[in-house]
């Protein structure tokens, strides 16, 4: 008689995560968790909580501002950290603009410029560890990184110097001035994060979810119409349902057309997607082949 217990995939990919969190707590000093307010950080943030629950969280949040951020989504933001009784730690690019630190530049997006505000607050917090929740299946120069990915004392990352994780052992050793930047959801896709949220009820901002917008096209991508961003001539604006697969920047993060209302709508959308929610909707991510492989090498997210 065949005895014992067996996970279902959610289950496994929740009980991995919950170990490499609590991995992180008992090995580094000062971690912290990115928190944009988006679906990813969201489930993370989740996951974080069964982790040491009844405990408090054992880090802060830290949110890296563009500046061009959807109000839906910084509103959300702010209720999340509340509710979970966490301290949220807000980082401005427009406070680096200010300083002379970085410039901006006429009709280029403030994603790159992110990369000098995320690596100024590691800074000046001393974090040494810093979650993220990028998933394997979203790009390319992603599915590279390992769940510890090592950080030189510049933020740097170099692919080839990546470190071995033989049976899910993860080596977090570093130097004063280097960190490791953390991936808990690496083996999620897009769908699991969706099944996830479904069955944990993960409150999400709206934008996730199909709403009437007012948007136009631009090299084959529908952005929403807000003061970030300013239609061409020969792109008219028009009013239709649509619904976020991802958020980030408004000025790049675009939307698609969908009636998906609820997480089972999304989940049965997702299924048969054939693209990721990256190369679908973030225009940034066009920038070249190597774009987000070579930004990651500044030390980007």
């Amino acid at each position: 008689m065949r005895t014992g217990y067996e996970l279902s995939h959610l289950a496994a990919l929740e009980a991995e995560s919950v170990h490499i969190f609590r991995e992180v707590a008992a090995t580094f000093e000062r971690p912290v968790l990115l928190f944009s307010g988006g679906k990813d950080s969201a489930v993370m943030l989740e996951v974080a909580r069964k982790a040491f629950w009844p405990a408090p969280l054992p880090f802060t949040l830290l949110h890296i501002d563009t500046g061009h951020n959807f109000d839906e989504v910084l509103e959300f933001r702010d209720r999340a950290a509340e509710r979970a009784g966490a301290r949220l730690l807000v980082a401005r690019v427009q406070d680096d603009i200010d300083a002379g630190r970085v410039r901006e530049r006429p009709g280029e997006t403030r994603n790159r410029l992110q990369t000098t505000t995320l690596l100024r607050a590691i800074g000046e917090h001393r974090f040494d560890a810093v979650f993220g929740g990028a998933r394997r299946d979203e790009e390319k120069a992603r599915a590279k990184e390992r769940v510890f990915s090592f950080r030189d004392e510049f933020g740097a990352w170099e692919p080839r110097a990546q470190r071995p994780e033989i049976w899910n052992l993860y080596n977090g050793r570093h130097r004063a001035g280097e960190h490791i930047r953390v991936f808990p959801l690496s083996n999620w896709t897009e769908l699991d994060i969706w099944e996830y949220i479904d069955r944990e009820a993960v409150q999400l901002p709206s934008l996730y979810y199909a709403h009437r917008r007012r948007v136009f096209e631009r090299d084959g991508m529908l952005l929403a119409d807000n003061r970030f961003l300013t239609p061409g001539a020969d792109e008219p604006v028009f009013e239709t349902s649509v619904r976020f697969r991802t958020v980030g920047d408004a000025t790049c993060t675009g939307c698609v057309e969908s009636e998906a209302a609820d997480p089972a709508a999304v989940i049965a959308e997702t299924a048969v997607t054939r693209l990721t929610e990256r190369g679908a909707t973030r225009a940034d991510d066009r920038i070249s082949e190597s774009g987000m492989e070579d930004r990651k090498r500044e030390g980007y997210f």
